[in-house]
């Protein structure tokens, strides 16, 4: 296999070049279409994640979580008031350590679980690309994340 070096483009200006941009619009455009399958939830993207890491980990502390979901605490926080105030979670101080902040789901929350199983295979088809080639992209996105992690 030939390795394309950056020399070898011809204008490595071009905003069709660039793998911020490609990025960007591919965020967004996925992202779009979660919201009409999330909406009948009561759910925006971010939340549908703090949601799947709940599903998976709960109970989990703050900083965990913010860990988890590459998100800063200040931006974490005003996404956990909102499911509070959806009755989808709780948040509590640890019984083992006062100064963690301890994120568990409520029954509803629990029940939503049931619901957004109909969500992964409903991107798919709108996608409409073979799970194989989606595993493969996000393999390779996981990838540029870690290159991108040890570049900062």
């Amino acid at each position: 296999m030939e390795v394309t070096k950056l020399t070898d483009i011809e204008n490595p200006l071009a905003l069709e070049q660039q793998v911020c941009f490609a990025l960007a619009v591919a965020s967004r455009t996925v992202i779009s279409l979660y919201r009409p399958v999330l909406e009948p939830m009561g759910l925006t993207h971010p939340q549908y994640l703090v949601m799947l890491a709940l599903w998976e980990f709960e109970p989990v502390s703050v900083k965990d979580l913010s860990g988890m979901l590459q998100l800063e605490p200040a931006t974490l926080s005003p996404l956990l008031k909102r499911l509070e105030s959806t009755g989808l979670i709780t948040r509590a101080r640890s019984r083992t350590d006062e100064r963690s902040l301890a994120v568990s789901l409520t029954e509803e929350g629990r029940a939503l679980r049931e619901e957004a199983l109909k969500v992964p295979p409903t991107i798919v088809e709108r996608l409409g690309m073979d799970v194989g080639e989606l595993m493969d992209l996000h393999a390779r996105l996981t990838k540029v994340i870690a290159a991108a992690t040890r570049g900062k």
